[in-house]
């Protein structure tokens, strides 16, 4: 549950995340593909309808990350969003999408993205305050939630055939910590013993896959905001 003192600083707020949500800035389509602003629009009339979940399906190569780095962007800027996460299954996923992160250029901006936000791609338990954008593997922030210490070989592969531990509310990241999550992969590290990363926080949760099965359409409320594959 949200403590005493979130929901105080929500009844306190002038403006909430979602209601600066119910109307985006119309959005610059320069250089974009028609998947990549069908995605972008139709997600952003996914949050302004308060949908929890939505599922960008992209096929390889058409720029999901770019995709989601641009929805993010316009999060921060316009829905004054705290802070995001990114999530990814594997090491080499957070590594890629990090220097993603650092190549990417606004059409709005002289800036990249990381001059304009505070960028941290998890390596140790800390997240700085000053987070805008967290890049973490689910492995990583289940060993997070439950005070362990990782096994960092285990941020190698997708890995779900140990016995599962419960997670427990944890003060050091309550359930407001994140206003949103951008699962990468998302078929592969929704279910069984990660699912409880995503159950533990009260987010908005945006999957992107190339391939998803019935699973992934039933997780994600059959809220499918973009169906690019090929």
């Amino acid at each position: 549950f949200h403590s005493s003192d979130e929901l105080h600083e929500l009844i306190k707020a002038k403006n909430t995340l979602r209601n600066n949500m119910k109307a985006f800035p119309v959005f610059d389509a320069t250089g974009f593909r028609d998947c990549q602003i069908n995605a972008i629009e139709n997600l952003e009339k996914s949050f302004s309808e308060n949908k929890p979940k939505a599922l960008i399906q992209m096929a390889t190569g058409a720029g999901k990350t770019y995709t989601a780095i641009t929805a993010i962007y316009r999060l921060l800027k316009h829905s004054k969003a705290k802070r995001v996460l990114f999530l990814v299954d594997t090491k080499n996923l957070g590594k890629q999408a990090m220097d993603e992160f650092t190549a990417y250029k606004p059409v709005d901006s002289t800036k990249t993205f990381t001059e304009l936000y505070n960028v941290t791609l998890m390596k140790s338990s800390f997240v700085p305050e000053s987070s805008n954008v967290v890049i973490c593997t689910i492995q990583r922030l289940y060993s997070m939630l439950r005070n362990e210490e990782l096994d960092e070989s285990l941020e190698e592969d997708v890995i779900t055939d140990f016995e599962a531990k419960e997670v427990k509310y944890n003060p050091k990241y309550p359930i407001s910590f994140f206003d949103f999550v951008f699962i990468d992969e998302c078929h592969r590290s929704i279910y069984n013993l990660w699912k409880q990363v995503l159950d533990y926080f009260d987010f908005f949760q945006v999957g992107l896959t190339a391939t998803p099965d019935k699973r992934t359409f039933a997780y994600f409320n059959e809220n499918v905001v973009s169906e690019y594959s090929r």
